[in-house]
């Protein structure tokens, strides 16, 4: 292809990918925000903190099942069908969820609701980010995958400012539902990948979910991939979901809301993760720019414990801090994209970072119920010896991890 051919970074794919995934952080996201207004109007006594907890924990981790489920099926179709074949039928599945979640009554319904929305939230991102990969050129799809991440990210922003305009929780998610077919139809525009269309024509096994375990190698490239993104929803799931608690336990009196931090979080992790495109282009790699942002989530998790965070001014902006120094998700993901062959590519690029959001009940089951309930430590000691342990894990893949950036990626898996 020459250079006058090729795509431009703001072409149709990576405009609709970039909106696709803002919709689905707004929809990821939403319920985080809207967790204590929403637990309230079906029925839970918020002052009962167990049942709180309780009812939260059991949404969350249906959600998170769902995702973990919808990675494997969508990547599969992904590979089998196309890619946009996801495209559509991912945003069609949980805009239809969204909406069934406005009505919910019980505890059940609203986990059953998310159970679903989670089940079509797992295709959005890996299917996006493997269509740009595949249109853009290598100099290129870098940065085009950052754009997509970092647009997208936004959309915990409007779903916490959705929230704050209409103070009502049930039409936070039927607006997410809407944007949802409103996205459908732009969809209609964006063209299939030329390098799907070329193994389409081929007897190659497409989709092969198993493939990732029949092979030393491809087994051992498939677990670094998931094990480099674990730091984001460390940062996320425990100190910025639960910034109030913390903050209780550092200074005492607090007004923190977990949902504007979460906010704060996510502008942050949506400036990095544009950024963090532009650092790779720099270096000319992938793994650079990721040991850069590793760099930075450390200082930021070390300011986060330290005697510096004694306000909550200085929370939001550690939140804000620890967001950006995360906002290295587009770069984990497209590094998971390029590791593997056109017939396992989406496969790879939807399951991996799925499979790191399903990770999350595991860091929480570590922090809460090992750590905090079985040895008793403090909430503090807890999250330090966790993100402690993330960290090293998550160091040690990067390390053996494979170098991508230059990486042709029109071939095959055997």
């Amino acid at each position: 292809m020459n250079k006058s051919a090729q795509p431009s970074l703001l072409n149709i794919a990576v405009i609709v990918a970039a909106l696709g995934y803002f919709v689905d952080i707004y929809d990821l996201l939403l319920f985080t925000i809207v967790r204590e207004p929403s637990l309230k109007g079906i029925g839970i006594d918020l002052t009962d903190t167990k049942a709180a907890i309780a009812a939260s924990t059991k949404i969350i981790n249906w959600q998170m099942v769902g995702l973990l489920i919808g990675g494997i099926v969508w990547g599969t179709i992904g590979d089998k069908k196309g890619r946009l074949s996801v495209l559509f039928g991912s945003i069609l599945l949980y805009s239809v969820a969204n909406f069934i979640t406005g009505y919910v009554q019980t505890v059940d319904q609203y986990a059953y609701a998310r159970f679903v929305a989670g089940i079509g939230l797992a295709g959005e991102l890996g299917a996006g980010i493997t269509l740009v990969s595949e249109l853009l050129p290598k100099n290129k799809r870098g940065v085009g995958t950052s754009l997509v991440a970092g647009i997208g990210l936004f959309g915990a922003v409007f779903a916490y400012f959705t929230y704050k305009f209409t103070n009502d929780w049930r039409l936070c998610y039927k607006i997410g539902g809407g944007l949802g077919i409103i996205l459908l139809l732009l969809r209609i525009s964006v063209a299939e990948s030329g390098m799907f269309k070329q193994i389409k024509e081929t007897n190659v096994s497409r989709g092969n979910f198993l493939m990732f375990f029949n092979n030393r190698l491809r087994f051992k490239k498939y677990v670094l991939a998931i094990l480099i993104g674990l730091p984001t929803w460390y940062v996320i799931g425990v100190l910025v979901n639960l910034s109030n608690r913390f903050a209780k336990d550092f200074y005492g009196e607090t007004t923190i809301e977990s949902g504007r931090a979460i906010m704060y979080a996510y502008a942050a992790i949506a400036i990095g993760d544009i950024l963090v495109g532009l650092v790779s282009q720099y270096f000319k790699s992938r793994k650079k720019a990721l040991f850069l942002f590793y760099g930075l989530t450390i200082i930021a998790m070390a300011l986060f414990f330290s005697t510096f965070n004694n306000s909550d001014a200085r929370m939001y902006a550690i939140c804000a801090f620890l967001g950006f120094s995360t906002g290295f998700w587009a770069i984990f993901v497209t590094m998971g994209a390029e590791q593997f062959g056109t017939n396992l590519r989406a496969t790879a690029a939807t399951t991996i970072p799925n499979m790191v959001r399903g990770a999350l009940p595991l860091i929480n089951l570590l922090f809460l119920n090992v750590f905090q309930k079985k040895m008793g430590w403090s909430l503090t000691q807890s999250g330090v010896v966790t993100g402690i342990l993330v960290i090293a894990v998550t160091l040690v893949a990067a390390y053996f991890t494979e170098e991508t950036f230059h990486k042709d990626l029109n071939y095959i898996e055997e």
